[in-house]
């Protein structure tokens, strides 16, 4: 289903896809004080997690709890169950960004509103964006795209020479939305949906070389 322009109606609040590459899919989440995704797993999908605003509880697992306050990221692997709660009273907004596109592959084990075992919402759940919905646009290479939601601002990147990398700021996160890192060999070892701080940057750029071009998300701390 081609998801652009509607906004999913949830019993958390709600979500629209704000930008998709060929390999990402970077979706804008609005949570409600108090409420909470299901508990669930992405069998295939890589997630990361921009949390731009507010702070959150998130359950990784049966058994472990992480507390994020903004600006801050998480990287959650494939088949990992986890649920997020927002905690701060104005809410909590998201940046998500999954890896491949697939928003079928979703698995739910438990959920606050009886939807355990179900597939992802309906179109009875989803409405059209407004001009107030902020989309994110690719910009030409070598250059950036400079938004804001809410109080934060984002940048949307696209570069082939690893020098925009190691100029940013020291108190940047990337968020990989195209391309990415790669040995001589090709194998990539920095890749869509993968979140790292400006150290990490520093330390792959040392050894590792851009793949063709490589577009991401960032925000400074």
């Amino acid at each position: 289903m081609d998801y652009s322009n509607i906004r999913v109606k949830k019993p958390w609040g709600s979500e629209y896809l704000i930008h998709q590459s060929k390999h990402a899919a970077t979706w804008c989440l609005d949570m409600v004080f108090n409420e909470k995704t299901s508990l669930h797993c992405h069998p295939k999908k890589k997630t990361g997690f921009l949390l731009l605003e507010g702070e959150v509880e998130i359950d990784l697992g049966f058994y472990e709890k992480k507390f994020l306050k903004a600006p801050d990221k998480i990287m959650l692997r494939p088949g990992l169950f986890h649920a997020t709660k927002a905690i701060s009273k104005n809410g909590a907004k998201i940046l998500e960004i999954e890896s491949p596109i697939d928003k079928e592959d979703l698995v739910r084990f438990k959920d606050n509103y009886g939807r355990q075992n179900k597939p992802y919402e309906g179109k009875d759940m989803m409405t059209k964006l407004t001009d107030d919905d902020v989309l994110f646009l690719d910009p030409k290479i070598n250059t950036h795209n400079v938004y804001k939601i809410g109080d934060r601002q984002i940048k949307l990147e696209i570069y082939n020479e690893k020098k925009y990398l190691i100029e940013k700021k020291e108190n940047t996160i990337f968020a990989i939305l195209d391309g990415g890192l790669s040995s001589d060999d090709n194998k990539l070892v920095l890749s869509p949906g993968d979140i790292v701080r400006y150290d990490t940057i520093i330390k792959l750029c040392e050894v590792f070389k851009i793949s063709n071009q490589i577009t991401f998300l960032s925000i400074e701390t």
